[in-house]
């Protein structure tokens, strides 16, 4: 008898939200397999987890190797090869003089992680975030989360000393806004947090997304993001660039920042770190990271040695297979793929993003969100064997996260199948 997700809900928190009910067995390059045997083209990697695609050989082969050395002795005990290479590594690809990194487990933990070590470091109590953030889910990371009220519900009151400015995304800019004016919308806003709210002196960091995620995919201007560093230097507040889903490599550059010509003082990594296995990092300089006292942050599963094999299988197969290369190039063609898409059907309102980092996202005639044809299209696209997820504050935005080995066939299969779903609606 086939083996339904339905069977199991009762051992699940509901907590643990569902985009499909489909129960997985296998996968491969860009597809998935269900326990039925039915195959389905997954658009989306695990919200841009598997780098490489699906059980990619090398990295498969790494993890083998490892796992018939040893599983785990616990890096707050012992060191492993893998993970004092893999830190050596980091330090050589990461932007600037960032190359000190602390290992953990997943985004969140990072991002509790980059906090605490802003706070340590300077010794200020405050932080700023930006609406239209997502961070990770832990109390800490939930309170530096702007991306919709669903994620700080019934936590309140969070962790204190968070103040948020406003992102120059169309969303939260009036509406019309060119770049220029939304830059300079974001920059005012900011000022006045400084005016009425919190004194620079108090803050201790900045933490931003270099390209929102959750929020919806948003690219911001670099007049922006370089005016955010300026206005770092001028304050001694330190500049976190949370690249745990804009970073390795998904926008063309290995780092997100980096198309903008901005360093920050603290990166955080996960996702694509290792291939699919869990892990995360925090980044930074030697300096900033000795005012990390020994015992002032830890965790027991951080720095796993296998999890670390998997992550130097995911640098090698960069190397070897020119993967920003690809991004670059597959990041243009989806995005004109997108925009012909745009013109082809009304509700489809944007198409943005950078490199193999796109959405687009649903809307009325008069430019309303409508994610109710969101809902119509994701349920139309999985019954034609594709599987899709959702961004925006108002959940009208389609993410695409595709491998970044990912080749146009594969595009064109997942712009068709959306194309045909959305034709069949009669949209």
């Amino acid at each position: 008898m086939a083996m339904r997700y339905e069977d199991y809900k009762r051992y699940l928190s509901p907590a643990l939200a569902k985009t499909t009910d489909l129960v997985i067995e296998r996968g491969e390059g860009s597809y998935l397999w269900d326990v039925n045997g039915e195959r389905y083209l997954d658009f989306v990697q695990g919200i841009a987890v598997n780098a490489l695609g699906h059980n990619d050989p090398h990295v498969r082969a790494a993890i083998h190797d490892q796992v018939d050395k040893l599983i785990n002795g616990s890096f707050n005990m012992v060191n492993f090869p893998t993970t004092l290479i893999l830190a050596q590594r980091l330090a050589q690809i990461a932007p600037g003089s960032l190359g000190c990194t602390f290992f953990s487990n997943g985004g969140a933990e990072a991002t509790d992680g980059a906090l605490k070590l802003a706070r340590a470091y300077t010794g200020r109590p405050c932080i700023i975030a930006f609406r239209g953030s997502f961070h990770g889910r832990t109390l800490g990371a939930t309170a530096v989360t702007g991306s919709a009220a669903k994620y700080r519900h019934s936590y309140q009151p969070l962790v204190p000393g968070i103040y948020f400015a406003t992102y120059p995304q169309s969303d939260l800019c009036p509406q019309g806004y060119d770049e220029r004016q939304r830059t300079e919308f974001c920059l005012n806003d900011l000022q006045q947090l400084f005016d009425y709210l919190v004194s620079p002196d108090e803050v201790a960091a900045i933490i931003m997304e270099p390209v929102q995620g959750e929020g919806g995919y948003f690219v911001p201007p670099t007049a922006f993001v370089k005016a955010i560093r300026k206005i770092c230097d001028e304050h001694g507040i330190l500049l976190i660039f949370d690249e745990i889903q804009s970073g390795y490599g998904r926008t063309g550059k290995m780092w997100a920042g980096q198309n903008f010509g901005v360093t920050p003082d603290i990166m955080t990594l996960g996702k694509a770190i290792a291939g699919g296995l869990p892990m995360s990092a925090v980044v930074s300089t030697g300096e900033i990271m000795q005012r990390w006292h020994p015992g002032m942050h830890g965790g027991t599963f951080g720095g796993n040695p296998v999890a670390a094999a998997a992550a130097l299988a995911v640098l090698d197969q960069f190397k070897e297979q020119d993967i920003l290369a690809n991004v670059g190039k597959q990041g243009d063609y989806l995005g004109k793929k997108l925009t012909q898409l745009q013109e082809k059907h009304p509700v489809v309102g944007q198409a943005r993003g950078i490199g193999l980092m796109r959405a687009i996202s649903f809307t009325h005639e008069d430019e309303t969100p409508a994610p109710e044809i969101w809902n119509k299209v994701k349920a139309q696209c999985l019954k034609n064997h594709m599987i899709t997820l959702n961004c925006g504050v108002h959940g009208n935005g389609m993410r695409f996260a595709t491998c970044l080995n990912v080749t146009p066939d594969i595009i064109d299969e997942g712009i068709g199948i959306l194309d045909r779903s959305m034709s069949e609606l009669g949209y």
